[in-house]
């Protein structure tokens, strides 16, 4: 029963690593979302909340 147990955590903890590794699509988008100044996350379309990153 215990090497059954210790299997299936080793499945999970594969299946785990094998997505963490992939990109996800999107993810350069996100990267220009920041602010180049301050380095938060812009949202919508206008300028930054710190007012010296705009767009």
């Amino acid at each position: 029963m215990v090497f059954k147990i210790i299997t299936v955590f080793l499945i999970f903890m594969m299946v785990l690593a094998i997505f963490g590794r992939l990109r996800f699509p999107g993810q350069d988008k996100l990267k220009d979302m920041k602010c180049p100044r301050c380095g938060r996350y812009k949202i919508g379309k206008g300028a930054c909340a710190c007012g010296k990153g705009g767009r």
